[in-house]
């Protein structure tokens, strides 16, 4: 009998940590950055330029729908693959919203990212506004995509704002 409740608690032990490992939070928990590409975003050094990490995975996450759009399968997995690359795309862009107004508030030199902010943010809005009115299974997608309207054009009026608030760079002077 004892060995029983010894072996019920061992298996019950293994189940409570299985659930607890990295493997099952991850199932929970779904992220829109690979680990490297968080480790990049780690590594970054200044405000500027992790946000124009998030811009370029933002890139990666638009480059990647155009294929999967580009590319119809009669894959039961395609529709999910296609919200998970607009979710990821509306992640990395809020994220980089954040950072924007972050810098703003800490008054840190960001101008050249707000400039590529800017440039790409357009080329986004352009794409996704395309998209939401001729999109193939765009009733699949709608909602995601709605969102990602919104997150786009929220990113560039934060990054226009800033663009007023943010210091002028220091200027330098020839000796």
């Amino acid at each position: 009998m004892l060995a029983r409740i010894v072996a019920c608690g061992v298996i019950l032990g293994a189940l409570c940590l299985a659930a607890g490992s990295p493997a099952a939070a991850q199932q929970v928990k779904k992220e829109y950055l690979s680990a490297s590409e968080a480790d990049k975003i780690r590594d970054a050094e200044t405000p500027g330029e992790r946000i124009k990490l998030f811009l370029l995975f933002a890139t990666d996450r638009i480059t990647k729908l155009k294929y999967e759009l580009a590319h119809p399968l009669n894959d039961r997995r395609r529709m999910e693959r296609i919200n998970g690359l607009i979710n990821a795309y509306s992640g990395c862009i809020d994220d980089a919203a954040d950072l924007v107004v972050l810098a703003v508030e800490k008054q840190q030199n960001i101008h050249a990212a707000l400039k590529e902010m800017q440039t790409k943010g357009k080329d986004f809005l352009a794409y996704l506004t395309e998209l939401s009115k001729t999109g193939a299974d765009r009733e699949a997608y709608k909602d995601n995509l709605d969102d990602a309207v919104e997150a786009t054009q929220d990113a560039l009026k934060d990054a226009e704002k800033a663009e007023k608030e943010i210091a002028p760079p220091p200027v330098r002077r020839k000796q």
